[in-house]
Parts: structure tokens; C-alpha cells; sequence
């Protein structure tokens, strides 16, 4: 509302552009991930700090935006920093911004030191996702594809965001082929569509809105331009959308305000009639096209993905055309027009949001499952030692919910290490980690005790040497027989290059034979394990595999313990042994034995050994996000600099001289003679008594009316 109002006198008005932007198209699809909201919150302020800036001389608002923004969300402000750098420069080139050379330096120095402050967070989420495969040279867009989307009907999706409402991030109806499912494709504005912002477009002739709006487009249209909003990734993202979206919203509402002028009311028009063009042609185009099936060799018409749910929107576009147009062409003038502009949008935000979130309900028994199982559920489990869980064809993180740990995570941003483990073994690891049941030995390696199965569900036995334990919520709970608690011993290791002679569930299965580590730690504990310069082949048979298992039961650490900053094993071996615990490689962990520090092996391509001592050890695991403390420390400093700046900001503007006001200058004095003003009378006197001349009047000569 208050970046909309610096642009709209009216305060209704700009009450209603701030709703079209909070219940947007890309709001109402969004709700599913309900954190982005949190940036479309704090993401207008940026914009009014920039604004207090350079147009009131406000220091420190912006660095304070900046740094906000980027705590709330780093991903998010990659985004926002492209953003706010096309509208600096756009509002600089449109004129009557007054942002000189100083300002614009104030702008970057601000900048900065809002990244700066906000370090402390920033620093760790960076160094967390550094070596994410999602984030390295492989991921950027390259070739063909920086200038033509993969997808045929990427392109007119893209076009059909901004004039039809949302659909169902799962469901697409006018292009299911799109590829573009969960990226939050949207900029529909509720009851006015385009329209509005059409008519501002086509009334202003140089407008920074309108530069923006523009500029926007064409970045949406092509692939690597709208790839710099996420640094360039190759994966499809329209997350960014709602920063034009504010600009389209402010538009809008300029639009209605200003909608008597000429100009602006014929932009109305126009806007309507596009609008209108636009919705009827593509829909009856996806509704009507003729498709031949091959196989059937048949003809059916339309090219939706559900027949409903298209028309369903397709209805409620048109709906909303007739509200506008009647809004528009009918009230514009009337005294009535703000309470019915009022009740129309408050009417489409109303139905229309609550018709999607219905539509995107499976039921309400699946609600009161949901709540009452998986919310309010608790499961009742041996305490006597550390276990994880498997789920078999259950919900997305089920054992999140109940706070067990467990291997089946839906979550993208993960040690790096975990990215690298499942790939070597053959197993696929891109937003979530779900191993399949022929992995069965994988679950004896991350220590899982648990498997998770529905009592509905057909395949009570996906793997072998699981029992069945007990019934809870409805999920028959089965022990695995191969259970290893956490921290076990190796006497044997491998080097990558020769376990890469196997693959998938052998290279898996052999890890539990013998370790695989680097040259280098191989080096450093020859003493206590032997090297195979192959792989020991007779491990991957049944027998011997179950022998192995055993072996690794008798010796393991006596306890593991977990707490909020790492865990505690107590071990009493009867050598000196390397430990193995299946907890993620990372850089933020140190580890120490008996007190001493311990040096951390990367073990089996993304975990941690470390070596123990014979008799009683006490092995402690402590983590420190990467980053934190020096982020911390560039906090601090940046902190400091914005108080220095801040008051030298202070010192610079009471010591500016305040513009003087002259003061009136002393009359002159009258030297008019008295002979003068004697002429002058007479001279008026004469004038009073000349005849009036009419200068239309065609009996003047035009030589004596001179």
C-alpha cells in the first residue's frame, strides 16, 4: 500500500492496488509454498527505501531493506538485486527522478553494506549449498536453450499468465506440457486481468511503469533473461514474478484514478479490447483445435490437460471481463464507483480464492486423517538406542512430522555430501532422498531400524529381513534383522577408483565390507585396517553378506546420543579402530576423542570415520555452521559502518545552510514631478472621453480603427 501510494493520490485507490498485488495470481498459486509470501511482503520496502533515498535524501532505510530481504530469503534476492538494478537505471533514463551521481553512489554504497549486515546469515546459506550440484557450472544455461525455451508451450504460457487466473501447481490445464509445473508461473490480477495495466500503458507515452512492465515481458519471454534471476540456472523458475506484478498493480491503480482523463479512458478501451481478443482467441483455440489419436484413429477437439478445470478458468476470466467493462464503462462517473469497484473485487478475491484452495483439496477426511495421524500422532518406539526409519509409499516427510530420523527427506537444500553419496551408488538425488527397495543392504549402512508401511498398502514385504513389530496409526511398523546402530568399525578399506568397479546395490553392499576412503586416510590409519586393492567379490553373496552384518552388530560404539549441536558416542573396543557413522560430511563438524581433537575421514563418498582407541572412549561430534562466525564478525563491522554513516549523514545535513529568504527591498521613492502628473491626468482625461470602437463592425475603416 505505501509504495502504490506514492504513485496515487487517492488513498482507496491505492488500497486497491495494494490488494491486487497481495491476492495476485502469483499469491493464490503460491499459497502452496506458503514461505514465499514472506518475500512478497518485505520486498516492497526495498523499493520505498530506494525511493526515500533519492527523493527525500532518507540514509540508512535502504541498507536496512536491503539486508531484511536477504535474511529473509538469499534465494529470493539474487532475484531482487537484478530487479533493483533495472528499475535504478530505468527510473535514471525516464528522467524526473533526480537521482545525480552522488545519490546513485549513495545506492551502491547502501547496497553493499546492506549485503554486508545481513552477512551473518547470508554467509552460511552461501557455503551450505556450495558444491550443490543444483548450483555449479553444469546447472547454467548454455546453447540453443538461452534463447529458445525447450518447451513448445512454454512460450504461450507464459503469454496465458497474465491474462487468465492461476492454476493448480500439480494440474495445468491449457498447456499440461509446458514443463513447468511447480514454478510459480502467474501475474493474473483479479477482476482487472491486463486490462488496467494496457490502459496506462497506452496512455503514458514515457513512463518508468511502464518501461519496467515492458522490460519485464521481454525478460519472461527469453530463457537466459530470465534465467539472471536465478544466477543463470537452467532450471525453469517464474518465481520473480512478482516484482513486475507490483509495478502492475501500481499501474492499475493509477489507471483508476486517473481513468476521466481523456487519454486514460481511451486506454481503458483498448485495454478491454485486447484483453478481450486475447481471451477468446486462445481459448477457443486450446478448446477447439481438432487432435487425431493414432491408435484409436480418431479425431477429438482440445488441447487442455482437464477439460473442467479449463473451462472452469476460461469462465471465470470472462467473468471477470464483464465486471471490468461494466465497472468501467457504466460507473466510471458515478459517485458509486469506489463502494461497486469495492464489492466486485472483494466478490473475485472471496469466490475465486476460496474455488482454488477447494479444487486443490483432496477432502476433508483426508484433512481429519492428516491432522489427527500424521499432525497430532505420536508413535511409540524403543528409546534404548539411536534408530532411523524408512517409509514405504507413504507422505512427503512422515517422519519429519513425527521427529524420527530417517532417510526418506524431501529437501533440496542438503549437504553437499548427500548429493555426491546417492549419485555414486546409483541412486537419482535431486529435491528429494527417496532410495528405492532394491537397496535393501543401504538400510543397514545409514542404520535403519524402522520401516513404515500403510496396513492398506498391497506389498507388505518390499524388502527382505524386515519383521513385522507392531501396528500404530494405521501403519504396520517391521524391524529390520540388519539393523547396525550407529558408529561401527572397519578393518578394511578401498580406494574410489577401485570400489567404482561396481555399481548400484553391489558398490553399496561392498561398503559394508570394507570402507572406501581416500589414498590419504588410507595412509594415515594403515596401521589398524588393510587395504583391497579390488573388491572383495565374495561379500556380495547372501552368506556372506549376513556374516558381515553380524560382525558389524558385535562392534559398534556402546551409545550414540544426539543433541542440538552434534553427538556423543561412548566405545570400549578391544584395539584401536576406525568408527564409521553414517552422519554427513560437512565442514562445519570437529570431532574429539577422550578430549583430544580427532581428525575426521570422509568416508564412503559423503560420511564420517574417525579413529578410537582401545578400551573406554568417549567420541564427540560438535557442528558450527561454515560461515557463521565470520559472518557474524562482517555483521558486527558493517553494523558499526552504518552508525558511523548514519551520523556523519546527521553531521553534513544540520551544517547544510538552509535556504535564505530575501527580504523585501525598501520601496523607492516617488520623483514624479507635479508637472508630470499634471500631463499624465490629462492625458487620461482626453482617453475617457474618445468614442468606443466596435472592431467588428464593418463600417470602421481599419486605417482609422489603427
Amino acid at each position: 500500500y505505501f509504495y502504490v501510494k506514492r504513485f496515487v493520490k487517492d488513498s482507496n485507490i491505492a488500497a486497491v492496488g495494494a490488494i491486487l498485488y497481495a491476492f495476485s495470481g502469483f499469491m493464490t498459486f503460491n499459497i502452496f509454498f506458503n514461505h514465499f509470501h514472506d518475500v512478497c511482503v518485505f520486498f516492497p520496502l526495498l523499493l520505498i527505501a530506494l525511493e526515500e533515498l533519492v527523493e527525500n535524501g532518507r540514509h540508512g532505510f535502504f541498507c536496512l531493506a536491503v539486508a531484511l530481504n536477504c535474511m529473509v530469503n538469499y534465494w529470493f534476492f539474487i532475484g531482487e538485486v537484478v530487479f533493483v538494478v533495472i528499475y535504478v537505471f530505468i527510473r535514471i533514463i525516464t528522467g524526473g527522478w533526480g537521482c545525480s551521481i552522488k545519490k546513485f553512489m549513495l545506492i551502491a554504497f547502501e547496497s553493499a553494506l546492506g549485503v554486508l549486515l545481513a552477512a551473518v546469515f547470508l554467509s552460511p546459506s552461501v557455503l551450505a549449498i556450495t558444491g550443490n550440484p543444483r548450483t555449479t557450472e553444469e546447472s547454467l544455461l548454455t546453447g540453443q536453450l538461452m534463447w529458445i525455451y525447450g518447451y513448445d508451450q512454454r512460450l504461450p504460457a507464459i503469454i496465458q499468465s497474465f491474462f487468465f487466473p492461476p492454476e493448480l501447481p500439480s494440474r495445468p490445464h491449457f498447456f499440461p506440457e509446458m514443463g513447468a509445473k511447480w514454478s510459480s508461473l502467474s501475474a493474473w490480477l483479479p477482476l482487472f486481468s491486463s486490462t488496467g495495466v494496457i490502459a496506462f500503458c497506452a496512455a503514458k507515452k514515457k513512463n518508468f511503469h511502464k518501461r519496467i512492465i515492458i522490460t519485464s515481458m521481454i525478460m519472461a519471454l527469453v530463457p537466459i533473461f530470465n534465467s539472471a534471476f536465478v544466477l543463470f540456472n537452467s532450471s525453469y523458475y517464474a518465481r520473480w514474478f512478482y516484482m513486475p506484478v507490483l509495478m502492475m498493480s501500481t499501474v492499475t491503480a493509477s489507471a483508476l484514478e486517473q481513468r476521466s482523463e481523456p487519454e486514460v479512458a481511451a486506454g481503458w478501451k483498448c485495454g478491454w479490447n485486447w484483453c478481450a481478443g486475447f481471451i477468446l482467441i486462445m481459448s477457443a483455440a486450446i478448446a477447439f483445435s481438432p487432435v487425431y489419436d493414432k491408435a484409436e484413429k480418431s479425431y477429438s477437439f482440445g488441447l487442455y490437460g482437464d477439460k473442467a478445470g479449463f473451462w472452469l478458468l476460461v469462465f471465470v476470466a470472462l467473468v471477470c471481463l464483464l465486471f471490468s467493462a461494466a465497472l468501467m464503462f457504466l460507473f466510471s462517473d458515478s459517485r458509486f464507483f469506489k463502494p461497486i469497484l469495492c464489492a466486485m473485487l472483494s466478490f473475485v478475491v472471496v469466490a475465486f480464492t476460496l474455488g482454488y484452495l477447494c479444487s486443490g483439496k483432496n477432502s476433508k477426511t483426508y484433512d481429519d486423517w492428516f491432522i489427527q495421524t500424521v499432525i497430532e500422532g505420536k508413535i511409540d518406539l524403543p528409546e534404548d538406542d539411536f534408530a532411523r526409519s524408512d517409509f514405504y509409499e507413504c507422505s512427503d516427510n512422515l517422519g519429519m512430522y513425527w521427529g524420527l530420523p530417517n532417510i526418506q527427506a524431501f529437501h533440496s537444500i542438503v549437504p553437499p555430501s548427500i548429493m555426491e553419496f546417492y549419485p555414486s551408488v546409483g541412486i537419482k538425488r535431486d529435491v528429494s532422498s527417496k532410495p528405492s527397495i532394491e537397496y535393501d543392504s543401504l538400510r543397514s549402512l545409514l542404520s535403519v531400524k524402522w520401516l513404515f508401511i500403510g496396513e492398506n498398502e498391497e506389498n507388505q514385504q518390499p524388502m527382505p529381513y524386515f519383521t513385522l513389530y507392531d501396528n500404530q496409526l494405521g501403519y504396520n511398523i517391521y524391524e529390520n534383522e540388519h539393523y547396525i546402530p550407529m558408529g561401527f568399525v572397519y578393518d578394511k578399506a578401498i580406494t574410489d577408483e577401485n570400489v567404482d568397479k561396481l555399481s548400484g546395490e553391489q558398490k553399496v553392499r561392498h561398503m559394508l565390507n570394507a570402507v572406501e576412503l581416500s589414498d590419504a586416510a588410507i595412509v594415515r590409519n594403515f596401521d589398524i585396517i588393510k587395504e583391497l586393492t579390488e573388491p572383495d567379490f565374495s561379500s556380495l553373496s547372501r552368506q556372506r553378506f549376513s556374516k558381515i552384518i553380524e560382525e558389524k552388530q558385535q562392534n559398534c560404539c556402546d551409545s550414540f546420543t544426539i543433541d542440538n549441536r552434534g553427538f556423543t558416542a561412548v566405545s570400549s573396543f578391544e584395539k584401536d579402530s576406525l568408527v564409521f557413522f553414517s552422519v554427513p560430511y560437512d565442514k562445519g563438524w570437529s570431532a574429539t576423542v577422550n578430549g583430544s581433537p580427532a581428525v575426521i575421514e570422509k568416508a564412503n563418498v559423503g560420511f564420517m570415520a574417525v579413529r578410537a582407541p582401545s578400551g573406554d572412549a568417549v567420541i564427540r561430534f560438535d557442528y558450527v555452521a561454515p560461515g557463521l562466525i565470520f559472518g557474524a564478525k562482517v555483521s558486527a563491522v558493517a553494523a558499526a559502518v552504518l552508525v558511523v554513516y548514519l551520523l556523519i549523514s546527521k553531521l553534513f545535513a544540520q551544517k547544510t545552510p538552509k535556504a535564505v529568504i530575501a527580504a523585501p527591498a525598501e520601496p523607492k521613492a516617488d520623483t514624479t514631478t507635479s508637472a508630470d502628473k499634471e500631463a499624465i491626468q490629462s492625458y487620461l482625461e482626453t482617453l475617457s472621453s474618445l468614442p468606443l470602437i466596435d472592431e467588428k463592425s464593418p463600417n470602421i475603416n481599419p486605417e482609422e480603427n489603427k
